[in-house]
């Protein structure tokens, strides 16, 4: 299984956030200190804002803060909001599935469980658990942000 770059980016923001404690986070502190296209942190940011994950506060001096305490923000909810598709086989798309061993395969209900396996396995770890060491962290971001 691959995760979409969506998906990074979508955990790697709520992992910033995270890290900074309370503080606002802009998108384009966060852009700079991975290193990554803006354009495409301001989708997430609005479908995680969308999604109940982050709230964005307006006007000067505003940012992005989490929803919730990062404590409560499962890795496995995130991923299954952020993934579009977890047809991991032709087979789990009854519409375009035209394997013909379909109905005799034991392979779709191993996959099935590997896939379930994933994600439980996702939600037993917070964000709060993926940044329990925030100075670490924030020293390997780009050098010229804040610490």
């Amino acid at each position: 299984m691959r995760l979409t770059v969506y998906t990074d980016y979508s955990l790697r923001l709520l992992m910033y956030i995270a890290m900074h404690q309370g503080k606002l986070c802009t998108i384009e502190e966060v852009s700079k200190a991975y290193n990554i296209s803006k354009n495409h942190l301001m989708k997430v940011a609005h479908e995680l804002g969308l999604k109940g994950f982050i709230e964005a506060v307006r006007g000067r001096g505003g940012g992005l803060r989490l929803a919730k305490p990062a404590s409560e923000i499962r890795v496995g909810d995130v991923v299954r909001m952020t993934e579009p598709d977890f047809t991991l086989v032709e087979c789990f798309d009854h519409q375009k599935n035209r394997c013909v061993i379909t109905p005799a395969c034991r392979l779709i209900s191993v996959i099935a469980e590997a896939e379930r396996a994933f994600l439980l396995s996702l939600n037993r770890y917070t964000i709060a658990e993926m940044v329990v060491e925030p100075e670490k962290l924030k020293r390997l971001l780009i050098p010229t942000l804040e610490v």
